[in-house]
C-alpha cells in the first residue's frame, strides 16, 4: 500500500528502527529472537530499511556482523559514522524484543491508515454489491492482522505430480534421512530421523532416557549436526557422560579418578580425540520457555546447520503463562516443538517423563496413556518412544539381564510399531545394538519368582 509523507511522520517510531539495528550490530546472537516477525517493509526510513537488509544478510550468511563490516559492504547507501551512532545509541540489546513490537506496530497502523483510505473508497463505490464490498474489507483487514506467510491449497493433481520427484529422490537416495547408529532402531524408522518429526522418548526415572538421547546424538555427531538443550544436567555431568561413552571408560572413575583402578587416561584422551570431529553442541540453561527454545534453536542452526536438536527434557520447560493449568502449558510446548522441527526442517528427539502408575503393571512397560500431564505430547509426536530395563524395575533378576533393554516403538506415524533389544552399558551410561537372544522369562536369581 502507498505511504505519503504525512503517514510516515504521523505512524513511526525512528527511535525503536534505529535502537532495534544498533542491538543487532552490537550482538548479532539477538537476530534469532525477531527473525521471524520482522521484515525490511516494516521500517519507514529507507536508509535504515537498507541497512537492517544488509545486517540480516550478512547475519543469515554466517558472518560477523559490525559497523566496519556493514559500511564495507554498504559504501555510499550509509558512512561508518552513521553506524556507530546507531550502535552507541541502543539502551540495552536485551530489548530487541520489544523495540521489534514497536516496529511492527507502527508499520501496521501505517497500513490501517492507508486501508482506511480504501475502505472509505469501497463504501462509496455502489455499481458493487454491498456483501461483496463487505467480504473484501474484511480480506484486507484479516491480512492485516495476521501478515505471516500461508501455504496455500494444493490439488491433489498438482501434488501428485510434484510428489514423484520425491520418489524418485528417495530411489536415488538422495531425500534426507539421518541413521541414529542404532540398526534396529533405523528399521523401524525406515532409516533413521527425518526433518519436520518430533520425537518422544518416555521412561520412568533411572531407565537411560538421557543416556538413548545422548547415544543417539553422539553416534549421529559424526556426520550430522546435532544440539543439546540439556536442562536437568549442568555442563559438568554431561561432559562426565562424554567422557565415559566417547572413551570407553566408566562413569565412576571418571567422577572419582583417583578410586580403585584408577582413570584409564589413555582412553580419555582416544575420548577426546573422537570429540573433535563430532558436530555435538549442548547448552545447559534451565527453565526454558517454547519462545526460548525457539530463539536457541534459530541460533544454532544459523550458526552449525543443525540437524537434531535434543530437548532433556519436557517436564523442566516453563510456559508461556505460569497462571495456566500445567497441560495446557505442555500442550503448548509440544505443538510448538512440532512447528520448530517443520519450520527449521530439523528432527527434534525430546525427553518426557511417564506416570508412576505403570509401575504398578506387572511388566512396567509404559503406554501412550502413561506420558506424564497430557495427552498433547502424544497427540503431536510423530515417533514415541519407550525405554525399559526390567531389571531396574526388578533387581533380583540374574545377571542375563543385565545389560538388556526394550525399547518400544508405541507410535510411529509413517511406519511400524513394535518392540526391539538394546543392550544398555551402564558404567558407561550407553546403548547399543543387543546381540543374541533375548534373556528368558524365568531367568530370576535363585528364591525368586517375581513377574516381570
Amino acid at each position: 500500500m502507498p505511504v505519503d509523507g504525512f503517514l510516515v511522520d504521523t505512524f513511526t517510531s525512528i527511535e525503536a528502527e534505529s535502537a532495534l539495528i544498533g542491538a543487532m550490530l552490537l550482538d548479532n546472537a539477538v537476530f534469532d529472537q525477531i527473525s521471524d516477525k520482522l521484515r525490511p517493509d516494516h521500517f519507514s526510513a529507507g536508509g535504515l530499511r537498507d541497512i537492517f537488509t544488509e545486517v540480516t544478510q550478512q547475519i543469515l550468511a554466517g558472518m560477523e556482523c559490525d559497523i566496519v563490516t556493514v559500511s564495507a559492504a554498504m559504501g555510499d547507501k550509509t558512512s561508518l559514522s552513521q553506524l556507530n551512532l546507531l550502535a552507541q545509541y541502543v539502551p540495552s540489546a536485551a530489548n530487541i524484543g520489544r523495540y521489534s513490537e514497536i516496529v511492527i506496530g507502527r508499520a501496521k497502523s501505517r497500513a490501517l491508515m492507508a486501508l482506511s483510505r480504501e475502505i472509505n473508497e469501497l463504501a462509496q463505490d455502489h455499481r458493487r454489491g454491498i456483501e461483496e464490498r463487505v467480504q473484501e474489507a474484511q480480506a484486507q483487514l484479516a491480512r492485516l492482522v495476521d501478515d505471516a506467510p500461508r501455504d496455500e491449497f494444493v490439488s491433489a493433481y498438482e501434488g501428485m505430480t510434484q510428489h514423484t520427484q520425491t520418489l524418485e529422490d528417495r530411489a536415488e537416495g538422495n531425500i534426507k534421512v539421518w541413521p541414529t547408529g542404532l540398526a534396529d532402531l533405523d528399521e523401524y524408522l525406515e532409516g533413521g530421523l527425518r526433518p519436520g518429526e518430533l520425537v518422544i522418548v518416555g521412561a520412568r526415572p533411572s531407565m537411560g532416557k538421557t543416556a538413548l538421547a545422548m547415544t543417539l546424538g553422539l553416534n549421529m555427531a559424526a556426520s550430522h549436526s546435532i544440539a543439546m538443550l540439556s536442562m536437568e544436567m549442568p555442563h559438568n555431568e554431561v561432559r562426565d557422560r562424554m567422557t565415559a561413552m566417547l572413551g570407553n571408560v566408566s562413569l565412576s572413575s571418571v567422577k572419582r579418578p583417583n578410586f580403585g583402578d584408577g582413570l584409564e587416561w589413555n582412553r580419555v584422551l582416544e575420548g577426546v580425540e573422537k570429540a573433535k570431529q563430532l558436530m555435538f553442541y549442548v547448552s545447559d540453561q534451565g527453565g526454558l520457555n517454547i519462545n526460548d527454545v525457539r530463539s536457541k534453536a534459530r541460533y544454532v542452526k544459523r550458526l552449525h546447520g543443525m540437524n537434531v536438536l535434543i530437548v532433556d527434557y519436557i517436564g523442566l520447560m516453563s510456559g508461556m503463562d505460569a497462571r495456566q493449568p500445567r497441560a495446557y502449558q505442555l500442550e503448548e510446548i509440544s505443538r510448538g516443538l512440532k512447528t520448530l522441527a517443520k519450520e527449521l526442517e530439523i528432527a527434534v528427539v525430546c525427553l518426557a517423563q511417564v506416570n508412576r502408575k505403570v509401575e504398578e503393571r506387572a511388566d512396567a512397560t509404559p503406554a501412550l496413556s502413561d506420558l506424564r500431564d497430557s495427552g498433547a505430547i502424544e497427540q503431536d509426536a510423530d515417533v514415541v518412544l519407550f525405554v525399559h530395563r526390567p531389571i531396574q524395575a526388578k533387581p533380583d533378576m540374574n545377571d542375563d539381564w543385565q545389560h538388556y533393554a526394550k525399547v518400544s516403538i508405541a507410535k510411529n506415524r509413517q511406519g511400524r510399531c513394535g518392540v526391539i533389544s538394546l543392550s544398555y552399558i551402564g558404567e558407561q551410561t550407553r546403548f547399543s545394538d543387543w546381540s543374541g537372544p533375548t534373556p528368558s522369562r524365568s531367568a530370576f536369581s535363585s528364591g525368586s519368582r517375581a513377574g516381570i
